[in-house]
This record gives C-alpha cells, structure tokens and sequence, in this order.
C-alpha cells in the first residue's frame, strides 16, 4: 500500500487527487506544520528535507510533487493521467508540472517563506510586497501560453491538472484576482466539482 505524507493547504493535495483518480490503495498520514511536525526526527527519518508530499513506495520513499505525479501516472498506466506512449507529450507534461514546482511555487513562497533566501527584513517584506505581480506574471504565462483546453494539456485529463487546481487555490492568498484569469479560474472551479476532488478535500480536512 502507498502511503502519502500531506500538509494541509500546501502541495501535496496534488498528489492526494491523483491517487484518487488513479485508483491507488493507499493511506495517508498528516504533518502538522502548526506544531511543527515536519522537523520532529519521525518525520525527517521519511523525508529530510522537511517538507510534503513524501509517498511512501515498496521501492522507497518519493519527493517532490513532479516526481510524484508521473510516478502515479506510470504506474496506473490504464487510467491514463499521462501520455506515457508519446515522449514529446510526456516532456510536455513534465514541463508544465516542472514550472509549477519551480517558478510559481517559489513565487507564493516568497509571500511568507522569505527566511529560506534571506535574512534580511527588508528584502524579506520586498519578496512578499512583490508577489501579487509575481505570482501574476506566471498565470498570465500559463492562459497565454501553456493551457491547451479544456484541460491543461487539451482533450486529455492528465496529473497538470489537480497540480494546477492546488496551486490555484492560492491565488487570493497571493494577492491575484482570479477574475484576471478566466481560464484558470475556470479551471478552478471545474475541478472542484470533480469527485476525486472532493474526496481528497474531505479526507484533509474532514469536512
């Protein structure tokens, strides 16, 4: 059985999502990063770099939400969250999800995450003054230039998609009006009404 390592409210509802589209038997296990549950030493023996989503795998232990997603993917192939048998549609994926991680995580991050690249109050309140437009730079990128429609990567519902859904839901948090966006807030709201959605929703957060 699979087991997931999740936080409320970050990343790692992605991966829960995929796993419920995919079918997976697996079980999850919240950090609580109000009490600082990612540094205790049970936690840091799973992931060391103190962070969700871990997945825990009869091969070993997995990070990092890419990572994760095409692990799914691949190994429920007969679900098809993935163009498994078309390596330049698969990169595609790889791509989309691989800026999420990279580019626009990093942006939210700055919004109350400062500390990890500076120590410095004023370039701290700097980096989060500037993420509205951050933030917003990298849905503008992805409506222009990245979303095929109606799913992220067209026809086709892929791992992209319950990706974005997560990052999305940061959006007011960041200071982005999601009405600037009607793709992605479109998108938003599509996959809220998706049962895999709710199901993972209900299981983080019990309601």
């Amino acid at each position: 059985m699979l087991k997931l390592f999740y936080a409320i409210e970050t990343c790692a509802l992605a991966s829960h999502i995929a796993l419920i589209e995919a079918g997976a038997d697996y079980e999850t296990a919240e950090i609580n990063f109000a009490n600082a549950e990612q540094a205790s030493e049970d936690y840091l023996a799973v992931n060391p770099k103190g962070r969700v989503p871990a997945l825990v795998t009869d091969n070993g232990i997995l990070t990092e939400t890419p990572a994760i997603l095409i692990y799914i993917a691949q190994t429920f192939p007969a679900v098809q969250l993935a163009p498994l048998d078309d390596p330049f549609a698969l990169a595609k994926v790889q791509e989309f999800n691989s800026f999420l991680c990279a580019t626009l995580h990093i942006a939210h991050a700055h919004r109350m995450r400062g500390h990890r690249w500076s120590d410095d109050e004023k370039a701290i309140a700097a980096m989060r003054e500037y993420v509205p437009q951050s933030v917003g730079e990298c849905y503008r990128l992805i409506e222009q230039e990245m979303f095929s429609g109606p799913w992220v990567m067209g026809d086709a519902y892929t791992v992209c998609d319950p990706y974005l859904f997560t990052v999305a839901q940061w959006m007011e948090g960041d200071g982005v009006d999601p009405a600037d966006f009607p793709i992605v807030a479109d998108h938003r709201r599509r996959m809220g009404e998706r049962a895999s959605v709710q199901q993972a929703l209900k299981e983080q957060f019990g309601e």
